[in-house]
């Protein structure tokens, strides 16, 4: 009976009572990554919609018009968008990021999915089993996900933050980021597409793990525990919107020279493979788990890469046809990727909502 006592009293005090394995705060990480993943691919299609209003009573946005500032639907796809951002900033705050940041393809199904239902955008056989893909490999993942680190300070955060490992790490990042950016952009931003999206997802993975400190700081400022009086936070706060800035305009740069079709699941890949290994250095998620489960975290996060790329291959597909991929996008298309004589060059379910800054109409 005692030890039966103490095993419930270390469980509570490992983050709450577990359900089917999971904490209590990992399950409210998973809920609010969910809900987020909902909300941001619903905001692709009723954008979408708001955009197409707005473009035949005035000037359409591909062309410089902004009439879809006046569009209700658009502001409502924006703010449906603003929603899913902050539940997955709070879910960063209850989960660890290897669990809340592969979630992150399953805005891809939502889009996919409503773009057939509400845009016609027909979803080809081989799109629904990407979508399939994407589905088995997050449940892989989330059933074998680590639990959250119990963390009682801002002050540890920022322990973690300072250990060699991920000073080293986070150094490889900002010497590769400036290198990126300073030669290579220059010369050959404009003909590959990794210049781009490396600098994207290496300040991406910092960001993450910034969002993560933020958000800890916030959740116990709220449970009682004042954090705002800590340097750190504010801190975590400057390097959050360096980051997300910086991701921002390069991300933007990459969209606007390359084929979303060819940008998103490379860049899902590369900010979400080094979200990964950053979050591992950092929060030591893997030292809680035993080989079985951080090999079955790895197969699924590659089912899900499979889905994620089989999605976008054949998004364009029709029965019969092989798909047209282009790797840069004509200048002369429009906002809602139609070509000037009205083909279609990409669909809703492109966007890959980031786990990190998304670019906005």
């Amino acid at each position: 009976m005692a030890t039966e006592a103490s095993t419930s009293a270390a469980a509570g005090a490992g983050g709450g009572s577990w359900v089917e394995g999971m904490s209590a705060d990992n399950i409210k990480g998973l809920v609010l990554a969910l809900s987020s993943s909902f909300f941001i691919g619903a905001s692709f299609i009723v954008k979408k919609k708001g955009l197409k209003k707005a473009g035949a009573c005035g000037v359409r946005a591909g062309v410089g018009g902004y009439s879809y500032l006046y569009e209700p639907l658009w502001w409502a796809g924006m703010i449906t968008m603003i929603v899913g951002e902050v539940a997955n900033f709070a879910a960063y705050a209850f989960a660890p990021a290897i669990l809340v940041t592969p979630l992150g393809a399953l805005s891809i199904i939502i889009s996919a999915v409503l773009a057939d239902i509400m845009l016609k955008e027909k979803l080809h056989i081989f799109g629904i089993l990407g979508c399939v893909l994407c589905v088995v490999g997050s449940t892989t993942i989330v059933l074998h996900a680590p639990q959250e680190r119990e963390i009682e300070s801002v002050a540890e955060v920022w322990d973690l933050a300072t250990e060699p490992a991920f000073l080293f790490y986070a150094a490889i990042v900002l010497a590769a980021t400036f290198v990126l950016i300073f030669r290579f952009i220059p010369q050959y931003g404009q003909t590959h597409i990794m210049v781009y999206i490396g600098v994207c997802s290496l300040v991406g993975s910092l960001s993450v793990m910034s969002v993560k400190a933020l958000g800890i700081a916030l959740k116990l400022t709220f449970s009682g525990m004042n954090q705002l009086i800590y340097p750190q936070t504010w801190l975590f706060t400057i390097v959050v919107v360096a980051c997300i800035l910086t991701q921002m305009n390069y991300l933007n740069k990459a969209l606007d020279t390359f084929n979303t079709a060819v940008v998103s699941p490379i860049y899902y890949t590369m900010f979400t493979s080094l979200t990964i290994l950053a979050s591992v250095i950092m929060f030591k998620d893997w030292d809680r788990q035993n080989p079985t489960q951080i090999v079955t975290e790895m197969c699924g996060f590659v089912t899900i890469l499979s889905g994620t790329f089989l999605l976008h291959k054949t998004k364009d597909m029709v029965d019969g046809l092989p798909p047209t991929l282009p790797i840069r996008i004509p200048k002369h298309a429009d906002e809602d990727g139609y070509a000037a004589e009205g083909i279609p060059l990409r669909s809703a379910a492109e966007g890959i909502p980031l786990r990190s800054p998304r670019a906005a109409e």
